[in-house]
């Protein structure tokens, strides 16, 4: 069992969980099996009860655990399938040492962060890295910052306890480049490396974030400097098409090979890479297709980031450049908003809570359903579709969900009644993985090509099953319950082209090489549509791509029978 730790240093935001991700996807490739966790240095339990502004979007695993949105990208680059153990905050820690405290078993000694602390973050190591050859362990945080001392000091214990050629720090950087001088400066690299070895770290390897090209003679600075290999200074440019242009940048700048190396570990490089294949189709694609994705959250990228991988991994599987359109639902209430969805292939509703911008997405769907475009709405997506179908193919005058009008004559949406005790925020919803069962012959039933999956949720509110019998009768198929609870999992429209919603978090099981079969599904309808409109257009070759072969054999995310 080896160790890699990812540090960051001088500005937040360099994309460690990126570079943890791309290293994790490089060593998979050469046959070694990798688990990838991530310590946040916040207060909080988990980010469950954050903002998407402060933070982003959620990150849910199958079991439940609400994490950083880091864990997606380890889920995306890598096979392997995280748990709560691979995230870890400061709340967590500090909420486990104070109830050991409170029930003595510490036996009366003083709690201090040396060693109560550090001992729980250092036992999180140990129960995460179970099973595999290598555990990538990510610090989020910038060197320096108070809150994340406590991490680098268990550390710093953990590589002496572990012993030489068993653990490696990477320390992602930032050489800024300043255009007054004219050249790329390695002071505040210097300055953040100085800094971990306050604290007793000394990096292996500088991964430098840069974007101009670092020379030979900086590489030898930052080598003199910060007293680490020339060849262990690796350039981490800003790509130019695709973050999965990633993996392919790092091992042409040989991080794969040193760590193997430094790890003494026996991993031969594999001739196959499916990351190049990918990214061929990124970069080449046959088709174009624009999809309109309106949200509540749009202003921020990192909000809807499953959702648009996973549009991005759709295009990949149809050969596709995708063109995604952020549109605010609130701009869909406004007289003529919906002149903002008449040039769209497709339209995607994705989650969210809270009642702003709720019209928007009714009128989004209802746009999607009069003029025959392509639909796909995720979790809150489905509930403002069924809202809609009530209201205007029905007839439900003020219908609606009780979240957001909880006196509506028509509760179409209803809280699960295990919610309505509740008081707490954090946690509490229904969450992580759940069965479906596909009704056979339906869109997606034929998307998944099987008749049971399992899916990741993350929602209070549910379909009305006192309604679903009239909602069917016009015209509103139920095509995937979940068979323990008989809850509504999936609706469809029967005379449509492609209208489907779910209530679950699809965009949690995509990935680059094996895109989510709805995503892949509705991108295709999208596609379809444009043709449609085009009046025709290139036919899709029957040869088989160098991606098909690369990808041939492996199960398509989702597809695992429940």
């Amino acid at each position: 069992m080896k160790y890699i730790f990812v540090t960051g240093g001088v500005v937040s935001s360099l994309g460690k969980g990126l570079t943890a991700a791309s290293l994790g996807a490089l060593l998979e490739m050469r046959g070694l099996r990798v688990r990838i966790q991530k310590f946040d240095p916040y207060l909080n339990v988990d980010p469950g009860t954050m903002s998407p502004f402060q933070h982003g979007e959620v990150y849910v695993l199958d079991d439940g655990a609400e994490t950083d949105l880091d864990l997606g990208h380890y889920e995306r680059f890598t096979s392997g399938r995280l748990s709560r153990l691979n995230n870890l905050t400061s709340g967590q820690i500090y909420e486990s040492v104070i109830q050991k405290e409170r029930r003595g078993d510490y036996l009366g000694k003083t709690v201090q962060v040396i060693p109560h602390v550090t001992n729980e973050i250092k036992a999180r190591i140990q129960q995460a890295g179970k099973g595999v050859d290598v555990l990538i362990t990510e610090i989020g945080g910038t060197t320096g910052d108070i809150e994340g001392l406590p991490f680098l000091e268990a550390m710093r214990q953990f590589a002496l306890e572990a012993g030489p050629h068993e653990v490696v720090f990477i320390h992602v950087t930032l050489v800024p480049y300043l255009s007054a001088a004219g050249e790329l400066k390695t002071k505040p690299t210097q300055q953040s490396v100085a800094k971990l070895r306050e604290i007793g770290i000394q990096p292996h390897i500088l991964v430098c974030r840069c974007d101009h090209p670092l020379m030979p003679e900086l590489r030898e600075k930052l080598s003199l400097f910060c007293n680490v290999p020339v060849k262990a200074v690796i350039e981490e440019r800003n790509v130019a098409a695709s973050i999965y242009e990633l993996p392919l940048m790092l091992q042409k700048e040989g991080l794969d090979g040193l760590v193997v190396k430094m790890l003494h570990l026996k991993a031969p490089p594999n001739p196959k890479n499916i990351w190049a294949a990918i990214l061929r189709r990124i970069k080449s694609p046959r088709h174009e297709v624009t999809i309109g994705v309106v949200g509540k959250y749009i202003e921020l990228q990192d909000a809807y980031k499953s959702v648009y991988e996973s549009i991005t991994h759709a295009g990949i599987a149809n050969n596709c450049k995708v063109n995604i359109v952020r549109i605010d639902a609130e701009a869909l209430e406004t007289r003529g908003g919906a002149a903002l969805l008449r040039r769209l292939d497709g339209i995607l509703v994705p989650g969210g809570f809270g009642e702003r911008g709720i019209e928007g997405k009714i009128a989004a769907a209802r746009y999607a359903r009069e003029h025959q475009v392509p639909y796909y709405g995720l979790c809150l997506g489905l509930q403002v579709a069924v809202v809609e179908f009530a209201r205007h193919v029905l007839g439900l005058r003020g219908a609606n969900s009780t979240e957001f009008d909880p006196r509506t004559p028509h509760p179409v949406i209803n809280l699960m009644e295990e919610q309505k005790k509740i008081v707490d925020k954090g946690a509490t919803m229904r969450l992580g993985s759940y069965e479906c069962q596909l009704t056979p012959g339906t869109r997606a039933q034929r998307a998944y090509r099987t008749t049971s999956v399992r899916e990741r949720h993350r929602h209070r509110y549910e379909v009305n099953n006192g309604y679903v019998d009239r909602l069917q009768r016009a015209g509103l198929v139920v095509s995937g319950r979940n068979p323990r609870r008989n809850l509504v999992e999936i609706v469809e429209l029967k005379d449509h082209p492609w209208f489907v919603a779910v209530q679950f978090h699809p965009e949690f099981q995509s990935k680059p090489s094996s895109a989510h079969p709805l995503f892949a599904a509705f991108v295709a309808a999208a596609l379809k549509n444009r043709r449609a409109k085009q009046g025709g257009g290139a036919k899709t070759g029957k040869r088989k791509s160098a991606f098909a072969k690369a990808t041939a054999g492996r199960p398509e995310s989702g597809k695992a029978k429940g």
